[in-house]
């Protein structure tokens, strides 16, 4: 069952979601929260500049707003069906509504588009047309050219014990191609293969300026330039630290491998102040670096990929890296899942999977294979195992299980934030502690939701000091960054935590991408507490530890892709809240996306 058809619930005329005078189907499915009031005012007045009278067209626009405002580019009209509809609802005829909506002056004029069976809003058909058309045109580029003797050597210079043929493999077709789809779950080595492309890419450039000085290297010049990039702060600091990691345990000086420097995808291309959606970097003014690598690809909607496609050179290699198996980006798409299943097809696929994995924990290596195959009972039997790895608590009182572990992980990071040494010392020393336990929920809202926990965890921490936590902004208090500051560099899903300064003052301490940042909490506008925090926000980070409290089985968000994100969250112990029945409905739920990317990509 997909997760966005899932039950709707009656709404309060009261409620600001309603469409105040709206008659017949639009008010029955918005009273229903089937449509917003905001998808029906947007198809009102498009209908109205349009000149379009026919309501089942107007439906089927109001449907497509919808749809992007659940993650997908538009909308099937042979499946609305599938949708909970209210007693009485019914629908025009599939066959004659897609003949409506094929003959409207909307469709004629452009402003809908009825293509590979979706109706979708002008925007989204030409972003999966754009990001369509320009990985084609990239796969369809010639090979850039490849000293395989160097490749050769540089092979031998990363191997390593821990270095397998696959990833050598994946090194391999870095080099020879322009683009690389680089796919795999927790452990797979992702980040090892990364930073090994770095340095072939790098080997070859260094190469081709020799051949190109006559078989002299030259002083001064031009250097191999390299971009790490990810959609959050977080992700992109992690994939800078793996990447030094990696180079350093190699004994390879990173000036020699361009230096790599990480950023968020938004930082990468450039923020501009008078457009949201739009970016300095484009088709008229391309990112000049060799090398663009793009973790926690999952993550990256329609747009921003459209984004980042028009903005790379030609020439330019390109790698995205990430895990389809974990949740679909907040925005518009499944870009992706899309890329791994349009591309099956191709002789020459650009998508190259990781499978072994190489971490040690096999019991969450186990739970995260069984959620990927979709085995509910496997599921159920590695958690009812129990291990040091993975633990599961069935009970209606998740209170008495959760307070011990979050009081002490909130009590460590107080007594960090608080504690000895110089500020710099107490907040590297708190965000150590930070990243040692994480309690993630599917739902902000509710019995299950973040802000009621990270209330909770507030009064037990309270309870625990013997004493009021002294303000909103109190020493110890985890933060998460909620949206993007372009003037502060500071980004949505970044974290940090409160300490106090040498003269008593607190500062919010920012772990962004290089060393921790202080700013005074005026300053920081969009910032969530996080003894708590939704799985949704953990893409692109880890903790050693890491709690999952399941909300009931007929929660819509609850899906195998939020259990599978959540599960890949935790370094060394995983601990399971939840009853049976959700933990079945999440493994027999999949997050399914209405889109058309995958079937633009299929061999012509």
């Amino acid at each position: 069952m997909s997760s966005e058809v899932a039950g709707t619930a009656e709404r309060s005329t009261y409620d600001a979601r309603v469409a105040v005078g709206a008659s017949g189907t639009f008010a029955a499915l918005n009273l229903a929260g089937v449509l917003d009031a905001a998808d029906i005012r947007v198809a009102q007045r498009v209908g109205a500049l349009g000149e379009e009278t026919d309501q089942s067209v107007l439906l089927a626009v109001a449907l497509a707003v919808r749809a992007v405002r659940l993650g997908s580019v538009g909308v099937d009209l042979r499946r609305v069906c599938e949708i909970a509809l209210p007693d009485g609802v019914v629908l025009p005829d599939a066959a004659e509504w897609v003949a409506a909506v094929e003959a409207s002056p909307l469709t004629a004029a452009g402003v809908i588009h009825h293509e590979l069976d979706l109706v979708s809003l002008d925007r989204y058909h030409r972003l999966e047309r754009q990001v369509a058309d320009d990985l084609l045109t990239r796969m369809a580029a010639d090979a850039p050219a490849v000293d395989a003797d160097v490749l050769a050597t540089t092979r031998q210079r990363v191997a390593g014990p821990h270095f397998s043929d696959e990833q050598g493999s994946a090194v391999d077709h870095a080099v020879r191609h322009r683009t690389t789809v680089l796919t795999g779950g927790p452990g797979t080595g992702k980040t090892t293969t990364v930073a090994r492309i770095v340095v072939a890419l790098a080997d070859q450039f260094a190469a081709e300026q020799v051949r190109r000085q006559g078989g002299e290297p030259v002083a001064g010049g031009r250097h191999f330039s390299v971009a790490l990039a990810a959609p959050t702060g977080k992700a992109a600091t992690r994939l800078q630290e793996a990447v030094n990691a990696e180079l350093t345990a190699l004994g390879i000086d990173s000036a020699d491998a361009g230096r790599p420097e990480a950023s968020t995808l938004h930082r990468l291309l450039g923020w501009r102040p008078d457009n949201t959606t739009r970016f300095v970097h484009d088709r008229s003014y391309r990112l000049k670096q060799d090398l663009i690598v793009v973790d926690e690809a999952s993550m990256v909607d329609l747009t921003l990929m459209a984004r980042l496609l028009e903005a790379v050179r030609p020439e330019t290699r390109l790698v995205l890296v990430g895990d389809p198996g974990q949740l679909t980006s907040v925005g518009a798409g499944a870009v992706l899942s899309d890329l791994v299943a349009g591309f099956a097809d191709h002789a020459d696929s650009p998508v190259v999977a990781l499978q072994h994995n190489h971490r040690s924990t096999e019991e969450i290596k186990a739970l995260a294979q069984a959620l990927r195959d979709g085995d509910p009972d496997e599921v159920l039997a590695v958690l009812r195992r129990g291990s040091a790895e993975v633990e599961y608590v069935e009970t209606d009182d998740p209170a008495a299980v959760l307070r011990p572990a979050c009081t002490a992980a909130a009590v460590r990071v107080h007594a960090a934030a608080t504690g000895e040494g110089a500020p710099t010392a107490r907040a590297a020393a708190a965000l150590e502690a930070l990243e040692g336990f994480r309690l993630l929920c599917a739902h902000r809202q509710g019995p299950y939701g973040v802000r009621h926990w990270n209330r909770q965890v507030e009064t037990w921490l309270a309870e625990e000091l013997g004493q009021p936590l002294g303000g909103v902004y109190y020493p110890g208090r985890p933060l998460l960054v909620t949206a993007n500051d372009y003037t502060l560099d500071v980004y949505n899903g970044e974290t940090g935590v409160v300490v106090l300064d040498d003269d008593g003052r607190r500062r919010a301490w920012i772990a962004g991408v290089g060393a921790p940042r202080a700013f005074a909490p005026g300053r920081l506008d969009a910032i969530d507490t996080m003894h708590a925090m939704t799985i949704h926000k953990s893409q692109g980070s880890q903790a050693e530890t890491v709690t999952v409290l399941l909300p009931d089985a007929d929660s819509r968000l609850l899906t195998r892709e939020l259990f599978y994100t959540a599960v890949t969250r935790a370094k060394s112990r995983l601990r399971v809240v939840g009853s049976e029945e959700a933990v079945r409905a999440a493994v027999a739920t999949t997050a399914q996306r209405a889109t058309s990317l995958r079937q633009r990509l299929h061999p012509r």
